[in-house]
């Protein structure tokens, strides 16, 4: 009796401790971001498209390391000497105030006219595009360009659905505000009448002859790199486009134009020359004092 009374205090302790314990535990649960009451996983951010996040750390989680190529199977690249053209320091002030002048012309347009592309042009464009360094020189990209009518009206109809959902549902009243001033909706008319759609699809990881996987460095920042140089490619020849990320999009229309499932959508352009009726936003960029620290 004498060793009950005594332990009687300290298993009452360890039982409120349990029990406070198991409390907490159930409330984290119920309460946390990104988890419902039960436990599972949801998107505390409805509006992140997974097709748009990063996969440099690829992981072999569809077979075994003999799937995935070893980087000592590689050939070694041979190093050529690299003699670029040198400007005087005048012509260099020259050119690149030509081409600012040229890129500050360069506008988010959404009304294309229908007039035909030449089809050269456009490869040539990608091509330059294709020149944009990549992680370990991986190249992980690729442009599907569509110009079938009816390919693009079902591209359309895709993203307009998905955009719907995106303007009523997952961007939030604050987004939704913001972009009133650029009077943008889920509409997407372009889409028909631009010649061409650039679909540009980064690839994850890449599949060799032989069927085994090859990392893909920083594919999501290589890509982004590609199609800067190809804005401004495009700007070069007088088209237009506006850059799209249609929010979850990617994986019907990977369906649709029967990509890889190694292909993630990263960005739709549609490309033309401007509509004689065109307008944009009369915005003014940041001067250079407000994007530039010399150290």
């Amino acid at each position: 009796m004498a060793l009950l009374s005594v332990l009687t205090p300290v298993l009452a302790v360890v039982l409120c401790l349990m029990v406070g314990f198991m409390l907490l535990k159930s409330r984290d649960t119920s309460t946390s971001p990104g988890k419902t009451k039960g436990g599972s996983e949801v998107d505390s951010r409805p509006w992140v498209d997974q097709d748009l996040q990063d996969d440099t750390e690829i992981r072999a989680k569809e077979g075994g390391d003999d799937d995935w190529v070893d980087s000592n199977e590689e050939e070694e690249h041979a190093h050529v000497p690299y003699s670029p053209l040198r400007y005087p320091e005048e012509t260099m002030l020259e050119r690149s105030q030509a081409l600012y002048t040229l890129m500050n012309q360069r506008r988010s347009v959404r009304f294309i006219s229908p007039e035909p592309v030449p089809r050269e042009v456009i490869d040539r464009v990608i091509h330059t595009a294709g020149t944009a360094p990549s992680g370990a020189h991986t190249e992980p990209w690729m442009f599907v360009v569509v110009s079938d009518p009816e390919i693009k009206h079902k591209i359309r109809l895709i993203v307009e659905e998905e955009e719907e959902v995106n303007y009523r549902q997952r961007m939030g009243d604050k987004w939704v505000h913001d972009l009133t001033k650029f009077r943008t909706n889920w509409f997407k008319e372009y889409l028909d009448v631009a010649p061409y759609l650039i679909l540009i699809f980064k690839q994850t990881y890449g599949i060799l002859p032989n069927n085994k996987k090859k990392t893909h460095y920083y594919n999501e920042i290589s890509v982004a790199i590609s199609c800067g140089i190809l804005l401004a490619a495009l700007q070069n020849v007088g088209l237009v486009t506006v850059t799209s990320t249609p929010l979850n999009c990617g994986p019907q229309l990977r369906l649709l134009l029967k990509r890889p499932v190694n292909e993630k959508l990263l960005m739709l352009l549609p490309v033309g020359y401007p509509a004689s009726d065109a307008t944009v936003p009369d915005l003014k960029r940041k001067h250079l004092d407000d994007i530039i620290v010399h150290v």
